[in-house]
């Protein structure tokens, strides 16, 4: 790709994820997300082969749709209240619509049957910035709504997407499945969170980020898209073949490593909030997720 094309296309991801940051209307919000996801397209789909081209295809399917519900939710809050601020969302339908919306674009069970396939059919670098950047502008208006969303339908995405990550992941075989369905299943610890303690939420978030990122550089260090092949690359650089081991671990959230912070935290949390029954769920599929990683 042209390297003035690639510059232009990676200062409008940064663009879109700065508006939606900033953004305290609506429209400006919207337009933020927008332009974050025509950003990423021309970059999933420079490879030119069949797999990125249909990946591409269903994410800006997936994202367009999103993208209208939550045009639709913001509308129909304003035409209600008469305002269109991000934190003055008072109608209630608006609220779950807008959650639903931000549910199917960041990939929430059972929003998230694109994120596998998606995945899937990228090279590296461009799942990548989808599964840590891509993250970050949906997460920025959650985290500015969550007063005003229904912590009962929070709890029920968050379980949902907690079990499906760790069930899913247990047969595959293809390292970027495996990454979509831990995205997934620490997505639903996040959200699960939200409502008792956003903190959490943004800590859960930013550690998930930086192990991410860790373990997709390792792959591609490797060269690695199958199980397969990080066993026959143990031989040739040991060092970074313990310090993937110890990424993988981690974000299974195997203790003493960071990845098992936030979740002990969150399980504390769910316990003072009386939620017992949710917290032995998150924390039996947690066992699910170590077991494939």
């Amino acid at each position: 790709m042209n390297p003035t094309v690639l510059t232009i296309l990676i200062s409008s991801l940064g663009l879109g994820t700065t508006l939606t940051f900033i953004g305290s209307h609506w429209l400006l919000v919207w337009m933020g997300l927008e332009i974050n996801t025509l950003a990423i397209i021309p970059l999933m789909i420079r490879q030119h082969h069949p797999r990125a081209v249909e990946a591409t295809t269903k994410y800006f399917i997936t994202q367009a749709t999103a993208s209208a519900l939550l045009l639709f939710a913001s509308i129909t809050n304003a035409w209600t209240s008469g305002e269109w601020s991000l934190t003055e969302m008072i109608n209630p339908t608006s609220a779950t619509l807008a959650l639903t919306a931000l549910a199917l674009k960041i990939g929430l069970a059972p929003l998230h049957f694109w994120l596998p396939e998606v995945l899937q059919g990228l090279d590296l670098t461009t799942g990548l910035i989808l599964s840590t950047w891509q993250k970050l502008a949906p997460f920025a208006i959650l985290l500015q709504l969550y007063p005003l969303l229904n912590p009962n339908l929070l709890l029920s995405l968050g379980i949902l997407s907690t079990i499906i990550g760790g069930w899913g992941g247990l047969n595959q075989t293809q390292l970027r499945k495996i990454l979509a369905y831990s995205s997934i299943a620490n997505l639903g610890w996040m959200i699960t969170i939200l409502h008792y303690a956003p903190n959490l939420t943004l800590l859960n978030l930013i550690l998930y980020i930086i192990m991410t990122l860790t373990t997709f550089l390792l792959f591609k260090i490797f060269n690695s898209t199958k199980i397969n092949s990080i066993a026959s690359s143990s031989t040739k650089s040991p060092l970074l073949s313990i310090i993937t081991l110890l990424t993988l671990l981690s974000l299974g959230g195997l203790p003493p490593l960071s990845g098992f912070m936030p979740k002990w935290l969150i399980l504390q949390e769910l316990t003072k909030q009386s939620l017992f029954t949710p917290a032995t769920i998150m924390a039996l599929m947690a066992l699910l997720s170590l077991f494939f990683y």
